[in-house]
């Protein structure tokens, strides 16, 4: 099965380093595995790494050693969807994880800049407002929030109020304290956050502004350092996401995204609450309060002027 691959191109100025990435991927992910784990024999006392050795993933996705280490270590260019297939196989990566493994190997050309401002068509919005009862918003790359309803403002605080380049998950998440008190799990969050923005990063090395936000951040918040290094990636999640909201107390609510048809780039999320639960009263207490609700968000403080 073996491959040659061909030499990479150095990262445009700004532009986070497909090399590195692909790297640092594929080690974090052999690391986690034990021989134990995929049916190999462990004569772990003299190893000197944690998790599966170079050779030893060689020989579960059938290439040579030479070959994966090359790979390994960012030469992915030329490499076929068989053995990216394999490499993913022997791994176990997650159908995210082997979606992120396929970017960074064989990274396509992007018919716009990635740095493009992103726009928001107008049926959208209006899809938006309609949407009354649930909290609604369209998040863009970068986890860019980039339209919301009135519902949104109301649970989450009113985005309205920051300058544009703050309405992003990633900044509220990790340098707004208010974001710690609003979600219930932060640490959980904060993952969710770091895992789908490294997604992007594998689909957009290119971009600019991800770059940019990626050094912001590794530089005010010790958290994000220390999950962006995880390089765990993670698609759009789903499942319960618990609120401690300062007027109505404690929310349960399930979030659910959806892919635009449109453009895979924008995502419409939308959080709903069981029927009949306490949720759904305390979000029909926000939504009769209106303005002071909205205002009230995440107990979100006054806009900052420039």
């Amino acid at each position: 099965m073996d491959e040659y691959p061909e030499p990479v191109h150095e990262p445009a100025a700004g532009a986070l380093d497909p090399r590195a990435e692909l790297r640092e991927f594929l080690r974090t992910r052999r690391a986690r595995l034990r021989p134990e784990d995929v049916g190999l024999p462990d004569f772990g006392r003299h190893r000197r790494v944690p998790g599966l050795r170079r050779e030893e993933l060689a020989q579960l996705a059938g290439v040579s050693v030479a070959y994966y280490t090359r790979l390994e270590q960012g030469n992915g260019r030329n490499v076929s969807a068989e053995i990216l297939d394999a490499i993913a196989r022997a791994l176990r990566l997650s159908d995210a994880e082997h979606a992120h493994l396929t970017h960074l190997a064989k990274p396509k050309q992007k018919k716009k800049p990635a740095g493009r401002a992103q726009q928001v068509r107008g049926p959208l919005r209006t899809l938006l407002d309609t949407m009354d009862g649930v909290p609604a918003l369209l998040v863009g790359r970068r986890s860019d929030i980039l339209a919301w309803n009135r519902m949104a403002a109301a649970v989450f605080g009113d985005w309205a109020e920051l300058p544009a380049h703050e309405r992003n998950w990633a900044r509220l998440v990790f340098l707004r304290p208010e974001y710690r008190d609003l979600f219930v799990d932060w640490e959980h969050k904060a993952n969710n956050v770091v895992s789908q923005l490294r997604m992007d990063a594998g689909s957009h090395p290119d971009d600019p502004r991800l770059s940019a936000l990626v050094g912001e951040l590794s530089v005010k918040s010790e958290e994000f350092r220390r999950l962006w290094a995880t390089h765990d990636v993670k698609d759009k999640c789903h499942g319960v996401q618990r609120l401690h909201h300062p007027l109505v107390g404690e929310l349960d609510l399930h979030p659910e995204s959806f892919h635009l048809a449109n453009d895979h780039e924008q995502t419409l999320a939308t959080y709903h609450a069981e029927p009949g639960s306490p949720s759904v009263e305390a979000l029909r207490l926000l939504a009769s309060w209106g303005t002071d609700a909205t205002r009230a968000g995440a107990g979100m403080p006054p806009a900052r002027t420039a």
